[in-house]
């Protein structure tokens, strides 16, 4: 189970440390400081853009949002560009999960690639294939990390008298059909999400230790994290009946709670 323990530890820094907003990130257009407004906010209706960078020779010094430039009547995209501010700039060499509380506070970050701005970072970009892997990776490592738990607090097959009779019936099929294919290794293996979670929350000592205020909250929010890998595994939209700022939330307490669950032993 230590050999478990670290390969989960490994597999989070990789996910935490080496995925980074480089994937993610859309190059930021931008126009010339001297383009007429009217013909820029024409442009960036007809390309669907909320914000275009504002260039000076090769340099992008600002930008201007297409809600600002709708009563302007005439002039230069230089007159009504707006300076970046520090807490709207995010380095490209940031890691996704860093990421994640920082656009929970803003929105809308612009990206730094060696001191200029390049590109830009929003809601939206949480949608694509490197974000999903990383949450996905997440929720499969506290998966991982809850059946630890249960092969170290139910010895002997223990666990077996205080999973529900039909549960424990649909893990016994699971593991038959994997024997008929020379394909079983342990009941435990054939537990799913929800079993684990019971198992967990059963015991008061690991309720404790996870920093789970409550049974009941443990298990809503372990029901968030299972629905959260449902919604990834069908290629669902991250946020359908939630928020990004609920998803945030969520990443940031699976990670806190995968981060407890390995300093258990």
């Amino acid at each position: 189970m230590k050999h478990l323990k670290s390969r989960s530890q490994d597999l989070r820094g990789l996910f935490e440390n080496n995925i980074t907003i480089e994937y993610v990130a859309e190059s930021l257009k931008a126009v010339p400081a001297e383009a007429e407004v009217l013909e820029v906010l024409g442009w960036m209706r007809s390309q669907d853009f909320d914000v275009v960078g504002v260039e000076m020779g090769d340099t992008i010094t600002g930008y201007v949002e297409r809600s600002s430039l709708i009563q302007v009547k005439s002039g230069k995209c230089g007159d009504y560009q707006r300076v970046f501010h520090p807490k709207e700039l995010i380095a490209i060499s940031t890691p996704l999960m860093k990421l994640l509380p920082i656009l929970q506070q803003i929105p809308r970050l612009f990206v730094l690639d060696c001191n200029q701005v390049s590109g830009i970072i929003t809601y939206g970009d949480l949608q694509k294939a490197p974000v999903r892997m990383l949450l996905f990776g997440l929720v499969t490592l506290l998966e991982m990390n809850l059946l630890r738990l249960v092969r170290l607090y139910y010895p002997q097959d223990s666990w077996q008298k205080i999973l529900k009779p039909e549960r424990l019936e649909v893990a016994r099929r699971l593991w038959k059909e994997s024997q008929e294919r020379n394909e079983a290794t342990d009941l435990l293996d054939y537990l799913q999400f929800c079993d684990k979670r019971e198992l967990v929350l059963h015991q008061p000592e690991l309720l404790e230790q996870l920093e789970l205020k409550s049974k009941r909250s443990g298990e809503r929010f372990l029901k968030s994290a299972e629905q959260l890998r449902n919604r990834l595994a069908h290629a669902q939209s991250l946020v359908s009946g939630s928020s990004w700022t609920d998803l945030i939330s969520l990443a940031e307490a699976m990670e806190k709670l995968l981060i407890h669950c390995e300093e258990i032993e």
